[in-house]
């Protein structure tokens, strides 16, 4: 089967999602938005986006948070989990206080690990709030602080942030999270792989007791389980969601066996051969991701790239130049493409096979989202067969080898192994000569034997 020659537009699935566990007991599943009770205002919203009925984690997780109760969910990407905690917040700041007076206290606090991704959660803040008079704002690092600062001034009722630029507003005295009630710690496992468990210990010890906590991660080990008992109160409520079709399922995949330095060549050529709307090319290096661009532009395929080193207004340009199809091409690091969420992104291409086994599945998850399929292609040279064969044992699945392309592997390059040394037989030493190495390794030992013994050491000064 030649993926690479398959038409890439994207076709509706049968709806994900519907596969759902909570604690084994008898699911209820409610159908519209209005059967959970959603106010007036925000449900005229999300009618306006196009929400016609909730998915799973919002079934589940939207009800037991209007009762006010703690949540611990455990979701992937791409499930609607935003959509679960912001409604209710919204729905409770909207309740609880007349936004029409007075200054405005923080009253919801959204941690995030990454820039891009709680730019997304504000946007989703901002239209599921459309209709409520609830204000709220984003912070995070990589821009100057003065334009965050001006809007914090006016007061807010929702902020969402990152944890190093939170941290530092807060010691300047410009945030106070002592009127917080509602706390979401999202990407939680992200947060712990990224090195900001500090941090968030740090912002926890600042969150008053009485409050509500939701906590949200894709993975679940004992370091994020340990993590969730120092935010959440005693018996959390518990959401475990899983589609019926895993991301490595619903992805069709494929892999090319391909040299390092003909990697290039067969990027350009893909893209010149295959039907794509938009197509996200992950890179392992910023470095990596540069030259990539750098390459297509003289190939004359315009891309834009997204990563660490680059400022944040020339990522958000790049991001939302993808969004919005004036740019078709995006090359991204993990980290950084980590708030790309675009529903009908149609292709990922793995230029680099990451290290990690559980990064492929995020990188081919930005595509298959809400319902649409996708296609994830990769390549890989001889010294990345070790990653592709500990993905494969992830995903528990093979993937397809396309070997019908340009710029198949040369086999001279890929390593032979040494021939095995019979039993018995002694390697031959080559024969040195008087001055080889070992009689200047002989040398230099008695050399400093005799020195130890107190002998002066020649004067070289001269």
């Amino acid at each position: 089967m030649q993926v690479w020659q398959h038409s890439l537009s994207i076709q509706p699935l049968i709806p994900l999602y519907r596969n759902i566990y909570l604690n084994f007991a008898p699911l209820k599943i409610y159908m519209t938005f209005e059967e959970l009770e959603i106010i007036d205002p925000i449900l005229k919203a999300i009618k306006e986006v196009g929400y016609t009925q909730p998915t799973p984690i919002q079934e589940k997780s939207i009800p037991s948070l209007l009762q006010r109760k703690d949540l611990l969910g455990c979701a992937q990407t791409g499930t609607g989990k935003t959509a679960a905690f912001a409604i209710p917040i919204l729905q409770h700041i909207y309740n609880d206080k007349n936004l029409n007076s007075g200054y405005r206290n923080i009253k919801s606090l959204i941690v995030t690990p990454t820039r891009e991704l709680a730019i997304q959660i504000e946007e989703s803040f901002t239209k599921y709030g459309k209709y409520t008079g609830i204000k709220n704002t984003v912070i995070f690092g990589g821009v100057k602080q003065g334009g965050q600062t001006q809007t914090l001034r006016k007061g807010v009722d929702v902020l969402i942030a990152t944890p190093g630029r939170l941290l530092d507003l807060m010691s300047q005295g410009f945030v106070s999270l002592r009127n917080v009630e509602y706390f979401v710690l999202d990407e939680a496992d992200r947060m712990l792989d990224m090195g900001f468990i500090h941090d968030i210990r740090k912002i926890i010890a600042k969150l008053p007791i009485k409050r509500q906590s939701l906590f949200f991660s894709a993975t679940m080990p004992l370091d994020i389980i340990q993590l969730s008992h120092k935010i959440l109160g005693g018996k959390p409520e518990k959401v475990t969601v899983q589609p019926e079709q895993t991301t490595a399922e619903k992805v069709e995949q494929a892999v090319y066996f391909v040299n390092k330095r003909n990697k290039p060549k067969l990027l350009t050529h893909l893209l010149k051969t295959v039907e794509y709307e938009s197509v996200l090319v992950f890179s392992r290096t910023k470095y990596g991701a540069d030259k990539i661009v750098k390459f297509l532009k003289r190939a004359n395929l315009v891309a834009e790239a997204i990563h660490g080193n680059k400022s944040q207004g020339a990522r958000q340009r790049a991001l939302t130049n993808f969004k919005s199809g004036e740019t078709k091409i995006l090359v991204a690091t993990d980290i950084a493409a980590r708030g790309i969420d675009i529903k009908e992104l149609s292709l990922v291409i793995n230029f680099d096979l990451p290290n990690i086994s559980e990064t492929y599945i995020h990188r081919i998850g930005r595509t298959g989202r809400a319902g649409f399929s996708g296609i994830a292609l990769s390549f890989c040279d001889v010294e990345e067969r070790a990653y592709l064969r500990d993905i494969q044992k992830l995903i528990n699945q093979r993937i397809t080898v396309i070997e019908d392309h340009p710029f198949i592997e040369d086999a001279d390059e890929v390593p032979k192994k040494k021939p095995a040394q019979q039993r018995g037989q002694r390697q031959q030493q080559q024969p040195r000569s008087r001055h080889g190495e070992r009689d200047r390794d002989s040398n230099n030992k008695r050399r400093r034997k005799y020195y130890r013994q107190g002998a002066p050491k020649p004067d070289r000064s001269r």
